[in-house]
């Protein structure tokens, strides 16, 4: 059976939500989607059928100091307006089809990072609360994000543990898959300032986060290698942005968002017959 697997990248998932739509508009259903950070919350419209909604939003909100500005720490304790975001858009400004999400018998399934044993936990997204609080939790960058409580467990970021989760997608049972990357050909990470300061503050409290925190740039780049390698054998298609259509994690410009999203549209429309290949 084919997975979808989505990239995180706060808002570099602008591509991925352009491949979804593309993949939408064109009745193209994946039966298990996994992800994590905001690649995972895009695709939860993708199983809703929702085409332009992640679109809509980030386009008439990246400026909108409720949706993402330094006046949310003293209300939310975060960057982003938890409440506004997570709350106030999908039940009142851009309503969640929940009929249609629940419904629809794909799979959805949401990495988080456990904070107290620095390991990944894959959460089910049919299990989504009406204040969206697993996704909260999959995108909780340390410090941008409070740490999120859910069924007693606390989490951060999926993509501290598991930034593309290829392997729990093959221990699932699926030997092809869609690989949507939010970083061009030829990216490494490398070990970031916010990492070393994160796991130097984080050290008494949570422990078990330092190493996945400083050795996370080691992961990922190991993560795309063996992406490439399922590529090579045929198990695989990764559909990633072209380097002349980056924009940064938290971009301010709309009209590079704007044709990042159109980017990311065509080339799924390029690439259908093979996307379709992978589902037979």
């Amino acid at each position: 059976m084919g997975a979808l697997i989505l990239e995180g990248g706060t808002f570099r998932p602008i591509f991925s939500s352009g491949v979804m739509d593309a993949l939408n508009d064109h009745h193209i259903d994946f039966p298990y989607v996994i992800g994590v950070s905001a690649g995972i919350t895009d695709g939860f419209s993708y199983v809703s059928k929702q085409p332009k909604r992640n679109y809509d939003i980030l386009m008439n909100h990246r400026h909108d100091k409720r949706y993402v500005g330094l006046r949310n720490y003293i209300s939310d304790k975060s960057l982003f307006g938890l409440r506004y975001a997570y709350e106030t858009i999908p039940q009142e400004i851009y309503p969640f089809d929940w009929e249609t999400f629940l419904n629809n018998p794909a799979q959805i399934k949401v990495g988080v990072t456990n904070v107290e044993t620095g390991e990944c936990e894959y959460l089910d997204g049919k299990q989504l609360d009406q204040q969206c609080t697993m996704l909260k939790a999959t995108c909780a960058i340390p410090f941008a994000f409070p740490v999120i409580s859910l069924n007693g467990k606390k989490y951060y970021d999926g993509g501290i543990c598991d930034p593309i989760p290829v392997r729990k997608a093959q221990q699932d049972g699926h030997d092809k898959m869609l690989i949507v990357l939010t970083r061009p050909k030829g990216y490494q990470k490398s070990l970031s300032k916010a990492n070393m300061i994160a796991s130097r503050l984080l050290k008494k409290k949570y422990p078990h986060l330092v190493q996945p925190l400083l050795t996370r740039h080691l992961l990922y780049n190991e993560t795309i290698a063996y992406c490439e390698e399922l590529e090579r054998q045929g198990q695989a298609l990764i559909l990633r942005p072209n380097e002349a259509f980056q924009i940064d994690s938290f971009e301010k410009d709309l009209k590079k968002i704007d044709r990042l999203y159109h980017y990311g549209y065509q080339l799924a429309l390029e690439h259908l017959d093979e996307i379709q290949k992978i589902l037979e």
